[in-house]
């Protein structure tokens, strides 16, 4: 019985996964929402650059966060 629990937690663990990671890699921590504006006002929107600084993080996850935050609509 014990192995039909584990199976089926990891199946919606995978599913999980696999439908919310892009929020949950949407969520920075403070220290990376500093490090982004940091390097952005010295590099400008050299996203490659930017995320080489942050491990685990890709240039397109940087764009999108900060164009999600700071999107120049005005």
């Amino acid at each position: 019985m014990a192995d039909s629990g584990h199976s089926s937690d990891d199946s919606s663990l995978d599913s999980r996964d696999a439908n919310g990671s892009q929020d949950s890699k949407l969520e920075f921590s403070e220290d990376e929402e500093t490090l982004i504006t940091r390097m952005f006002n010295l590099v400008g929107e050299r996203w490659s650059l930017i995320a080489g600084r942050i491990p685990g993080r890709t240039a397109e996850e940087i764009e999108k966060y900060w164009t999600s935050r700071y999107s120049t609509s005005e």
